[in-house]
Order: C-alpha cells, then sequence, then structure tokens
C-alpha cells in the first residue's frame, strides 16, 4: 500500500481547521445528561459465564442501560485471584462487528486489568438499535443513519452509550474509579476519543489506535476503503442533497472537536499507509487533543497499525503512568 497522504513533517502541524458548531457543549450537556436520566439509576446486571480459560479469568455477560435505557451487552473479565481493587480498561470496538466471544479478549485481563468490552448497537448481535426515524434513506452501515439531523443521528446513541459504560465500571467493586481507561481501534479509537471528553475526569487515560471518526469531510476524500467512502457514496447518489448539512450533522459526532476537550493523558497510534483511516485525519485530532499526548508512528503499516507491537507499547505506556494493576 503506498504513502497517499502528507509527509510526516506536515502530519505533525496538520489541523483540520474545521469549526465546530455553536452549540456543541450544550448538544452533548443534554444528551449525556438524557442516558443517564433514561437509565433511572439502573445498575448494570453480571451474569458468570464458563468459558474454557484454564482458571485464570471470571468471564460475566454484562448488560447495562445504554442510550434511552436500552440495554447494552458487554463482557466483563476479571483476572481471578487478582489484588483489588483493579484498573480497567474500557474498550470500544471496530466498525461493524459486535463483541465476539471472551476469548477474543484475553490481553488485558492476562495483565492484571478489569476488563470491560462494549458491545456496538446494531453492529454485532446481542445489542440491538431501534431506529429512532422510521425509513430515513441512508448508505449501508452507519454512517449516514440519522444524517438529516444530529439529534437522530446513529453515532449519537453509540457515545452515549460509550460514557455509560465508563459511569457502569466506575461502580463495580472489583474496580478502582480513578484508574479507567477508555480503549480501542479505528471505530473504537474514534469512540475512546470521545468517551475521554464526555466522561471528563473519570477517564484517567485514553489508548487511540489509528482512529476513525475524526475529520470526517478529508476521511470522505481520501480514503479508499472502509467506512469513509459511505459518505462519498451517499452524496454521489443523492445529488439534491447539500454537502454542507451532512458534514454540519458530523461535526457533532467528529473526534476533532472531542480531542480539545479531552484532558486526561492519551496515547494514538497512525500507519501512515492506512487507506482506511487517512493519516491527516488522525493527526487532525491528535494535534488538537488537549491532555499531554503522544503518538506512535508505524511507517509502513495499513489499518492494522502495529498490531501486538503497539500493545506492547500501550502496557508500557500505562505502566509508566501508574495505571499498572
Amino acid at each position: 500500500m503506498p504513502l497517499t497522504d502528507l509527509p510526516l513533517d506536515q502530519l505533525r502541524t496538520y489541523r483540520a481547521g474545521t469549526p465546530e458548531p455553536a452549540d456543541f457543549d450544550a448538544f452533548w450537556a443534554g444528551t449525556v445528561a438524557a442516558a443517564r436520566g433514561a437509565a433511572g439509576g439502573g445498575t448494570a446486571g453480571y451474569r458468570p459465564v464458563e468459558e474454557p480459560l484454564l482458571g485464570t479469568v471470571e468471564v460475566f455477560d454484562v448488560r447495562f442501560p445504554g442510550w434511552g435505557g436500552q440495554p447494552v451487552a458487554a463482557w466483563l473479565l476479571l483476572p481471578r485471584g487478582a489484588r483489588e481493587p483493579l484498573p480497567a480498561v474500557v474498550q470500544y470496538l471496530g466498525y461493524g462487528g459486535g463483541r465476539g466471544r471472551p476469548l477474543e479478549h484475553l490481553v488485558y485481563s492476562a495483565a492484571g486489568y478489569a476488563h470491560l468490552v462494549v458491545d456496538s448497537r446494531g453492529q454485532g448481535h446481542d445489542t440491538p438499535d431501534p431506529d429512532p426515524v422510521p425509513g430515513t434513506q441512508y448508505v449501508g452501515g452507519y454512517m449516514t443513519r440519522g444524517i438529516d439531523d444530529p439529534e437522530h443521528h446513529y453515532y449519537r446513541r453509540l457515545m452515549a452509550d460509550c460514557v455509560r459504560a465508563v459511569d457502569v465500571i466506575r461502580e463495580h467493586p472489583a474496580v478502582d474509579p480513578d484508574r479507567v481507561v477508555a480503549a480501542g481501534a479505528s471505530q473504537g479509537g474514534g469512540l475512546a476519543l470521545a468517551a475521554a471528553a464526555l466522561a471528563g475526569d473519570t477517564v484517567a487515560a485514553a489508548l487511540v489506535d489509528v482512529p476513525f471518526l475524526c475529520h470526517y469531510r478529508r476521511g470522505a476524500e481520501l480514503a479508499a476503503f472502509g467506512p469513509y467512502p459511505e459518505l462519498a457514496e451517499y452524496l454521489g447518489r443523492h445529488k439534491r442533497v447539500d454537502p454542507e448539512r451532512v458534514f454540519t450533522t458530523l461535526d457533532y459526532f467528529d473526534g476533532v472537536h472531542f480531542a480539545p476537550r479531552a484532558g486526561a493523558p492519551a496515547l494514538f497510534s497512525v500507519g501512515l499507509m492506512d487507506p482506511v483511516c487517512p493519516p491527516s485525519t488522525v493527526y487532525a485530532a491528535h494535534n488538537a487533543y488537549k491532555g499531554d499526548r503522544e503518538m506512535r508512528v508505524w511507517h509502513f503499516a495499513d489499518h492494522s497499525g502495529g498490531g501486538a507491537s503497539q500493545t506492547e507499547e500501550q502496557l508500557r505506556w500505562l505502566a509508566d503512568r501508574g495505571l499498572a494493576p
């Protein structure tokens, strides 16, 4: 995969220059308050699950109230016999997939963390997404669902779920509420960035790996694969739709606007040959980030980024910040 974006020296200073909505903070304050209010004080349910994990991990099938009080599925993995309270990693997932099986998510519990793996509504099999605007036209996936109005956009609901996941894990008796980490790759990276901004100082750190959901317009212009082309396809089909209206809606869900509101230390990563999340979209969020930030650059990587090598970097980085078990 060739380099198709800016040179690295330009990426390091790149800024999106996208104006944020005037009511961005009010929109999200109302959204988060509505999600918490709809939970009605309800707590998460944890059902023990028998898994062939050699006696090293306790696994729980979780349901907690998310947007609209609707049930969101998750896995909670706890290292068996570990000394509590534990630091916790809340993991958000990549585009188009659900939480899968617990055996797919063993790294953080093996490292001694409580690990909450949050299902993405409508994308997996365990968390439905009731469409609040039946009959709305969209193209494939989730990018253009509710694109006419930020109040109805898909990512409003999903990002509200992500904040609720932080609320829920902080209440668990095995978890140290002051050491909760938001983490994810691709879509999950964009969601971790949103959670770090919207949940405020209840997030102690963020692991933002090859993030999606950042600088939508440039993603739609450059990305050859993945979700961003859904926007180009939608606008190509619906030629009377004003592109400015589409991108104005998406401004409410852009990591470029969440970044200046996130104060927790963050470790980003980027693949310079990424055709799904172009490097400039990643740097646009990284360079706008409010808190202490670092970037791991994988020069010849595509959207897989650093893979296991990035995971090793993340574990060392967390330990250096007092967030290891």
